[in-house]
């Protein structure tokens, strides 16, 4: 995702592949899955607020340690749809539009870049995502009212059965927005703190200066995506007639207090802080080791 630099002779640019996005952050959530699981539950919570700590007793006391990885399968397929989509977009027009001479892209060119990639890669990856709140919510519901899928291919097909196939799509315009800002906190912000690090006589391209960028990027994005990470779990976790629309979810979380739109943040920010480093120290090694030498 940059110049490397080399002391000993001409710097050398060597690139990412488009599928390169999808494969680290399939590895990332392998690692922060439980994290994901606690903040889901946390946001759809009603009333009585349960700590994070609590919830991970509750969770491996009725379920056991592996309870924590409930959905994993569409958390994998959520990556692999979304993430593949958005990176892919952001690398390869990012490719397309720099300067022969290397230069980097404006800002402004790599946020927009970023917005459209995350809009995209919301769409493809919003039934995996539907999935995937809903398996990680199942831990907490009553056994008779939870909803059982085995993997994220048999809840895939549960809801095309039985609630039709455009359900798959619930909350995808808060899904689509979301993805979009995730993106430019992420990658754009990612990018832009990186160069800025380099710039500098105290960084060089090495795993200290991505998770450092990483770590900055990850706090931009959690505050960014929050509010709408909120509706979008909510709106996917509800039964069907249970919100009348977009500013019916608004008004009922507003009703809560301003506080609610970030309900989950430090489970959030906990999740996404690490998975945003995981992604980015696999995806640059990935780059850095694999990647295609651009000349």
């Amino acid at each position: 995702m940059g110049v490397q630099k080399d002391s000993a002779g001409p710097k050398e640019v060597r690139v990412s592949r488009w599928y390169f996005g999808g494969l680290s952050s399939a590895g990332a959530a392998c690692v922060t899955h439980p994290l994901d699981l606690l903040k889901v539950q946390m946001q759809t919570q009603k009333g009585k607020n349960i700590s994070m700590s609590q919830l991970v007793g509750i969770v491996v006391k009725n379920d056991g340690v592996f309870g924590l990885y409930n959905g994993i399968s569409a958390s994998l397929l959520r990556q692999l749809t979304y993430s593949t989509v958005r990176f892919g977009i952001y690398e390869v027009a990012k490719q397309h539009f720099t300067p022969k001479d290397g230069k980097p892209i404006p800002f402004y060119m790599s946020t927009l870049i970023a917005g459209v990639g995350g809009f995209a890669g919301g769409f493809m990856g919003n039934p995996a995502d539907l999935i995937n709140v809903r398996m990680q919510n199942d831990v907490k519901l009553p056994p008779e009212q939870r909803r059982n899928y085995k993997n994220a291919v048999h809840g895939l097909w549960r809801v095309v059965a039985t609630e039709g196939i455009t359900r798959l799509w619930a909350g995808a315009s808060m899904t689509c927005s979301r993805a979009a800002l995730m993106t430019i906190g992420q990658v754009a912000f990612y990018d832009q703190i990186k160069l800025l690090l380099l710039s500098t006589s105290f960084f060089q391209e090495n795993v200290v200066t991505h998770v450092t960028a990483s770590l900055l990027a990850g706090g931009v994005a959690t505050t960014m995506t929050q509010p709408v990470d909120v509706l979008k779990t909510r709106v996917m976790n509800a039964k069907p007639g249970e919100f009348k629309g977009i500013f019916d979810v608004v008004f009922k979380t507003a009703k809560e207090g301003p506080l609610a739109f970030f309900k989950g943040y430090i489970p959030a920010f906990v999740r996404l802080a690490p998975h945003t480093i995981l992604t980015f120290v696999f995806l640059e090694q990935l780059r850095m080791n694999y990647g295609f030498i651009k000349h």
